[in-house]
């Protein structure tokens, strides 16, 4: 999905519930105002012909998830046979109006809204076992929230935390747009749909045009969801503007009455505003507070204004859809003698139903399948990710399914699809949206692992990131490394063919960090590892599964003590030789997985090493997930060491730290052929604020070793043993941990962990 953007994400995230209602409710004044407005008994219009019944009016305000509400009114009326004329809606309510004017029936779109998983509809990003490989690469070593543009005109940030791509797919799918393309002009009842310009402040009435487009504007959350760039101007939610458009609807269809459901949230009391936070969302309330009112003061006797009982429903509980709907239908309810003033008869509903009824369309069979817009990716590079067939009928979950692995590569702001009818063809248009910020980047990460009072390493890390460097999709990574740890990088990734299964990818790297050389759980001396290491890779991408490489590679090391015992032998030279490797991951997660597996195997045969004989070195790793309820079982099983010769102490294998054999400190056991597994249970406390990725959890790991040859605390032998407990969860910066660990053999550590390794 964004430092600049993932610290934004952290504030917009904990504040999209004031943002998502898009406007409070009125006032207690202009609330009172409108009761009196509406009596009980309050009248038809006296003008209208005997012969014809009320023209009615429907206005759906913005409210986030409290809009679900919406839904119960809906029942109401659809019991009661109360037909609607025209509808205008914004933000959460332009979602619902859209869907009512398609023809959705209010249980389907219950049913609907019940399908959907709202906390991983505000994550653009698919799954990270549906990521591509070299994105999985890019989120191991840099937050994917710090991106930044950069060009001539210097750094340029990303226009919102989430670009809206699953939601803009969910919309396609509520009003059937993958049935045929929906536009509003076309819908057989009146639909207005409010925005607002963000480069301008005016509000934006849209009466026709995309249906979907439409509807993601007036969500469009600013600062949360980047602006739709929509008929040259960038739209974003409506309710800033115009939250309750009574007015608008009475322009749409000149109705005799209007239905109004208010479904926004109340202002914070004096009392809970206190925080940056609670007064940037309390000005957001009064100010769209003051267009509410005025809304609420075009109602006349002869309207109906339902104020749902929203309390303990923020506007970020999409998980309380069905709790909103009911407090919605419940609202209704209280005015059903008002309402069944409005109702036909059985016949003159169902004939009204019928005109508005969508239609139960079969999936159209695709003749031909278009990309639209590119300028400069590959189209192969899209096309290699869809698996829909020409001739065949579209099947929309697979498409989005696709469209999600295409955008998982980085290179795009959006992708969208259309169904265009040309004479007797059906052609499924792809329309992807290049990053208005990109090609060119500089990406971000931090990492502070510490055990509280025993060691600490801390490192900053930025990378300038080039992408489309030609048609085959070139990249270039420099990095830089600043901390405990000090080091650069340069990367070039050339795929070789257009659907970049083949690839050549030189490299090199230098890094230079500190080595502790521990004896009896005592730190006795320290030394100084620097490392320049190049290499020559050819390389072929396994679909989403991972990636295989066969290259050489070349090593100059070097070893000095920089304070205390000699205990290590000083060992300065070259290394080279060939190198073979598997990378596989299918865990749904980089951190905290809930379900999956991955394996690394590594196989590096020296040629030639100043280090004594030559010698050839096997890694091997497997983890797994599974999800066992509110629970996460976690098990990891790795082995290192030298299948001839003996590992050098700078290619030796580490443990120690946190879930690295806990209880000792970083780096504290080096040495050859060494086994480590543990595994652990994991307690799901809850899920992050919406438009954060994770969970909250609680944990415990059970760690055991063995060291076949160790060049640290080599008093010890047999298994060794750790456990840790620790409570974890994501952030702007990368995961969280704090935990406490023990072993017999190691004592005890109080750890504190934040960002990537």
């Amino acid at each position: 999905m964004n430092p600049g953007r993932r610290v934004s994400r952290a504030a917009w995230a904990a504040a999209v519930a004031a943002w998502l209602a898009c406007g409070a409710s009125a006032i207690g004044q202009a609330q009172a105002q409108g009761q009196a407005l509406m009596p009980a008994s309050a009248p038809l219009p006296a003008a209208l012909p005997a012969d014809r019944r009320p023209r009615i009016g429907l206005v759906l305000g913005g409210g986030g998830a409290r809009g679900a509400a919406h839904v119960g009114v809906l029942e109401v009326l659809e019991r009661l046979r109360v037909p609607v004329d025209c509808v205008a809606g914004t933000s959460m309510g332009a979602l619902v109006a859209g869907a009512f004017a398609s023809g959705l029936t209010s249980a389907q779109m219950r049913a609907e809204l019940g399908s959907v998983d709202w906390f991983d509809l505000f994550q653009d990003n698919p799954p990270y076992n549906e990521t591509v490989y070299r994105s999985k690469q890019l989120a191991r070593r840099y937050l994917p929230g710090s991106e930044l543009g950069i060009g001539a005109g210097g750094p340029t940030a990303p226009p919102g935390v989430l670009t809206g791509q699953k939601i803009k797919l969910f919309f396609n799918r509520l009003v059937r747009a993958d049935r045929i393309e929906r536009s509003i002009d076309s819908l057989s009842m009146p639909l207005a749909i409010i925005a607002t310009d963000i480069g301008t402040g005016d509000r934006v009435v849209l009466r026709d045009g995309s249906l979907t487009l439409a509807m993601r504007a007036s969500m469009s959350v600013p600062g949360l969801m980047a602006p739709v760039e929509y008929r040259e101007r960038k739209l974003v939610d409506g309710g800033l503007v115009d939250n309750l458009p009574v007015a608008e609807v009475r322009r749409l269809c000149r109705p005799d009455v209007v239905i109004a459901v208010n479904v926004g949230s109340p202002l914070l009391a004096p009392s809970e505003v206190g925080s940056l936070l609670s007064v940037t969302a309390q000005m957001v309330n009064i100010l769209t507070e003051q267009n509410v009112t005025q809304s609420m003061a075009e109602l006349g006797a002869q309207d109906i204004y339902i104020r749902p009982p929203l309390e303990g429903i923020t506007a970020g509980d999409f998980d309380k859809h069905a709790t909103a709907a009911e407090r919605g239908q419940q609202a209704a309810n209280a005015v059903e003698e008002r309402l069944r003033a409005l109702s036909v008869d059985e016949a003159a509903y169902q004939a009204w139903r019928t005109r508005i009824l969508d239609a139960d369309r079969l999936p159209p069979q695709v003749d031909a399948i278009e990309i639209a817009g590119l300028r400069r990716t590959s189209p192969q590079a899209m096309t290699r990710h869809i698996s829909q067939q020409t001739g065949q009928p579209l099947e929309t979950g697979t498409l989005n399914r696709d469209l999600l692995r295409a955008y998982g590569e980085g290179h795009y702001q959006s992708i969208d699809y259309t169904l265009l009818r040309e004479r007797d063809r059906t052609i499924l248009r792809l329309a992807p949206l290049e990053k208005s910020w990109g090609p060119d980047y500089l990406r971000f990460a931090v990492n502070l692992d510490t055990s509280l009072g025993t060691s600490a390493t801390y490192s900053l890390r930025a990378a300038y990131h080039r992408t489309a460097l030609n048609g085959l999709g070139g990249e270039l990574l420099l990095g830089a490394e600043a901390g405990t740890a000090k080091g650069m990088s340069a990367d070039f990734y050339q795929p070789i063919e257009p659907s970049q299964t083949w690839f050549v990818e030189p490299r090199a790297w230098y890094r230079s960090r500190p080595l502790p050389v521990y004896q009896d759980n005592r730190r006795l001396a320290e030394y100084l590892t620097s490392t320049l290491t190049s290499e020559v890779a050819v390389g072929a991408n396994l679909g989403l599964i991972g990636q295989a490489r066969l290259g050489v590679s070349t090593a100059l090391s070097q070893i000095e003590l920089t304070t205390g015992s000699p205990l290590l032998i000083e060992q300065n030279g070259r290394s080279s030789g060939w190198f073979a490797s598997l990378d596989l991951d299918q865990l749904d997660r980089l951190y905290a997985p809930t379900r999956g597996w991955a394996t690394r195997v590594r196989y590096f045969e020296s040629t030639y090493s100043q280090f004594g004989q030559p010698y050839s070195k096997l890694s091997a790793e497997g983890r797994a997930a599974w999800p066992l309820g509110s629970f996460v079982m976690l098990g990891q099983l790795s082995w290192v060491g030298s299948t001839r010769g003996q590992l050098p102490v700078t290619d030796a294998a580490q443990l120690g730290g946190f879930l690295r054999l806990s209880a000792f400190a970083q780096s504290q056991l080096i040495g050859d052929d060494v086994t480590y597994g543990r595994i652990g249970l994991e307690r799901i406390l809850g899920r992050l604020p919406l438009g954060l990725r994770g969970d909250v959890r609680a944990g415990v790991s059970v760690e055991s070793a063995r060291f076949g040859r160790l060049y640290t605390e080599r008093q010890r032998s047999g298994a060794l043993q750790s456990g840790v407990v620790y409570l974890g969860s994501e952030t702007p910066l990368g995961p969280v941990y704090v935990g406490f660990a023990y072993a017999p053999e190691g004592g005890s550590k109080l750890y504190l962990f934040l960002g990537l390794p």
